[in-house]
């Protein structure tokens, strides 16, 4: 089986899992998250190109890398930008692959201005407020892709 490439890229602060409000994001680190997404993706087919930046250019040109790398999916937690980033919204819709956005609290549950998700208005779906697991479940949906 060929292997499928899966981009999983991590917005703002995602860098401090494991360490920030652990009460809501959990005590697991992106390392943690990547280790398991490797895991699961071998036995799926999918390899895992992992990224995370705090700077929101950086996440335009993975997406853009993407698709020119010709990317089975993208796993995309955008952080604090899903809330904000008109620049995410038109890189996505401005690319072909498939984005599933990804949440390990459920922002529905959170402050209002959580409410409103720019990266969802362009993504194929969304999995929020599972931890971690909220990376799995977004992978098996790009596996089946």
């Amino acid at each position: 089986m060929a292997t499928k490439l899966v981009y999983v890229l991590n917005g703002p602060n995602l860098n401090r899992l494991g360490k920030r409000e652990p009460e809501i994001y959990g005590s697991q680190t992106l390392d943690d998250i990547a280790a398991m997404l490797v895991a699961r993706g071998q036995a799926l087919g999918c390899g895992i190109e992992m990224r995370q930046s705090n700077h929101e250019g950086h996440l335009v040109d993975w997406l853009h890398e993407a698709q020119d790398e010709g990317a089975h999916a993208v796993l995309l937690n955008a952080g604090a930008y899903t809330h904000t980033s008109v620049a995410l919204l038109d890189a996505i819709r401005a690319i072909t692959v498939p984005v599933i956005e990804v949440h390990l609290s459920n922002p529905h549950t959170r402050e209002d201005f959580r409410h409103r998700s720019w990266v969802g208005m362009a993504a194929k779906g969304t999995v929020a407020g599972f931890g971690a697991n909220s990376y799995l479940m977004a992978l098996e949906a790009a596996a089946g892709l």
